[in-house]
């Protein structure tokens, strides 16, 4: 009688495993997973312009990819013709940004890193999040508590 292990997918912890469908690739962005099967041709990454919202939350319009207020028109390289369809090179898209990726085109697999437009927006309006730490003496101070004051904040971290 065979030994059964209790977690049969641990059985070949080094058997390589295909990441996603055959043909298809896999985008990484802010924490989320988007994997898509309807590709153009060749080398890079296109995708169709529609799906740009599902990667990143560009919504495509006429006067081109828009996030909120940042409208970035869809010219030049941006946009690829390829096998009669009309094609939005993602790796240009995010070159035009300033965005950082990697990718792994054996395993078409593609992170991409904050988009500045983005952040520098986000800094625009110095939201800081409303969260509660306590300082050196233990005492709880709320960031609300500051709402209105200047404030310093220094951290550190042993590891």
């Amino acid at each position: 009688m065979a030994a059964l292990m209790a977690r049969p997918e641990l059985r070949h912890p080094f058997e390589e495993k295909p990441i996603h469908e055959a043909g298809s690739a896999t985008m990484l962005y802010q924490g989320k997973s988007v994997t898509l099967a309807a590709l153009g041709p060749g080398e890079g990454l296109l995708i169709r312009p529609a799906d740009l919202e599902q990667v990143n939350g560009f919504t495509v319009k006429p006067e081109g990819a828009c996030y909120e207020s940042l409208c970035i028109p869809l010219t030049g390289d941006l946009l690829v013709e390829a096998g009669g369809q009309e094609w939005l090179d993602l790796e240009a898209f995010a070159t035009h940004l300033g965005q950082p990726f990697v990718k792994d085109e054996a395993a078409r697999v593609w992170s991409f890193a904050e988009i500045p437009a983005q952040r520098d927006s986000a800094m625009l309006n110095a939201q800081v999040p409303d969260i509660e730490i306590k300082d050196r003496k233990g005492n709880l101070i709320r960031f609300a508590d500051l709402k209105g004051k200047k404030a310093l904040i220094v951290t550190w971290s042993s590891w």
